[in-house]
């Protein structure tokens, strides 16, 4: 093995461990564990280690790769029960939304900057995205009242898709024999087209890893990943929304009773957080200080449009039809984190040979490093004082499923965390459909074969063997247990 490529794998994975401590000191201080990747990055660059990096090019095409990784996540994550009643308001602003943004800060910047047009339009759209990875990394620890959080993660993982199509609309030849309808027209096309194509393979997806009996349990979540970016790809390829298209196959996908799910959303939880270390420590080590200093009062002046002025406008207007409390609307506007999309994909101009991308590239990498400095740690004391976080909320159940396809059958592993309901229920209680039942509770380490008079304890490992066609009868009466108790039904608590 030479030395050169032994130093390359010494640095990567010092690096990869750093990115994994920054996880923890990320959840200590509330900031986004982005910031300290790009400061992993800055510290190796040029003007800290002395390596130099400038292709543009190649962090553009591993940037958009990497933020498909992440909205593959973000998308198997995302409960669609949840996300479901705040979609319609979602859409709305990850679209109407986006276009009241782009319109505000690119009319400011016309105005106050004097910079041209396209330029304008390119650096409104680039700030308009909110970013997947923050919002999910940083809302998810808060425990939002009403749709808030829905919200916020459906938009975010809706809104990259006009964004790009803008930017590159913007950045490509035909920006001056385009009419704004024909604009339009094409941003739509392209949204409805990776909206249909995502679902399409997302449900494909779910009947294969439905029906296949694979090798191995490790192959599932590998098979989940790449179906995947095979949406995105063919998203691509067929000039639709690659974006939306991932995001969409993956919630179709997280929303489906997957084999081995903890183990699939495990691997793509570590996956994503690969990709955006990868990602980040790339942009720093691609930016340039110096460039970096001369960019501060645009970055201020853009952000302060971004922030304060457009983001606040176009959730108070894409609200209107929706009636949501002032509260809500505050929290929604200030929430609007920024992070990896905007960064990536203020590349494209910059790869295009674009006039002036350089600096846009500059500003908004500021821009992204300031703003979240203030936004992020913020939000919790912001959602208290807006009186939009739960003091305590109902606490789920998560069951994972392995198929037992021979037998016809599945395994459900259960654990009964502190605060479920399931605590101090008997065997019996459970009341599950006839082909379900609990067949052995671990507790304490130690191994025991329950029978009607045995209750469950927090910290119980359940095992319940289903036969396959009330498998999800067993799973939602579980959940409805592990949340109201042994009278959930009489509470109203189906387990959806």
């Amino acid at each position: 093995m030479e030395d050169g490529f032994t130093l390359i794998l010494l640095a990567s994975t010092a690096l990869l461990l750093v990115s994994v401590l920054a996880v923890r000191l990320a959840s200590r201080t509330g900031l986004p564990a982005l910031l300290i990747y790009l400061a992993v990055g800055l510290a190796v660059g040029e003007a800290g280690l002395g390596v130099e990096f400038t292709d543009y090019a190649l962090t553009a095409e591993l940037g958009l790769v990497a933020l498909a990784l992440i909205l593959a996540e973000g998308g198997l994550t995302t409960r669609w029960s949840v996300v479901r009643p705040a979609l319609p308001y979602a859409v709305v602003l990850a679209t109407l939304g986006v276009a009241v943004s782009v319109t505000v800060v690119a009319g400011l910047a016309v105005l106050v900057l004097d910079v041209e047009l396209r330029t304008a339009v390119i650096l409104g759209s680039v700030v308009a995205s909110t970013d997947a990875a923050a919002v999910f990394s940083v809302l998810r620890r808060l425990p939002l009242k009403g749709r808030i959080s829905a919200t916020l993660e459906a938009e975010s993982g809706l809104n990259d898709a006009p964004v790009v199509v803008l930017v590159v609309l913007a950045t490509s030849d035909a920006w001056g024999q385009t009419s704004v309808l024909q604009g339009v027209a094409t941003v739509l096309l392209q949204l409805v087209g990776g909206a249909v194509l995502g679902v399409v393979i997302g449900r494909v997806g779910r009947e294969l890893l439905a029906r296949a009996a694979l090798a191995s349990a490790g192959l599932y979540p590998l098979a989940t990943v790449a179906l995947c970016l095979l949406a995105f790809a063919a998203g691509d390829v067929l000039g639709v929304s690659g974006f939306l298209s991932v995001y969409l196959a993956a919630l179709v996908l997280g929303n489906s009773p997957l084999p081995h799910r903890r183990a699939v959303l495990g691997f793509a939880s570590s996956t994503a957080l690969l990709a955006e270390a990868g990602l980040f420590v790339l942009l720093g080590l691609l930016a340039s200080p110096e460039r970096l200093q001369e960019a501060i009062p645009e970055a201020l002046l853009i952000g302060a449009a971004a922030t304060f002025l457009a983001r606040p406008l176009a959730v108070v207007l894409c609200g209107l039809p929706f009636r949501l409390p002032w509260r809500d609307q505050v929290f929604l506007s200030w929430a609007g984190l920024r992070g990896a999309v905007p960064i990536v994909i203020a590349t494209i101009p910059v790869t295009a040979g674009l006039q002036g991308a350089e600096q846009v590239l500059d500003t908004v990498f500021v821009l992204v490093v300031l703003y979240t400095l203030v936004q992020a740690p913020t939000l919790p004391w912001i959602g208290r004082r807006l009186g939009v976080v739960e003091a305590g909320g109902a606490v789920d159940v998560e069951v994972e499923i392995a198929p037992l396809e021979q037998l016809r059958a599945d395994l459900l592993q259960v654990r009964v965390r502190p605060g479920s309901r399931m605590h101090g229920v008997y065997v019996e209680e459970l009341r599950l459909p006839v082909g379900a039942h609990v067949t052995l509770i671990v507790r304490d380490g130690r191994s025991l074969v329950p029978d009607a008079l045995t209750y469950f304890v927090t910290g119980d490992q359940v095992l319940v063997v289903t036969s396959s066609d009330v498998r999800d009868q067993a799973e939602a009466r579980l959940r409805a247990v592990a949340r109201g108790g042994k009278l959930a039904r009489w509470n109203g608590e189906t387990g959806a």
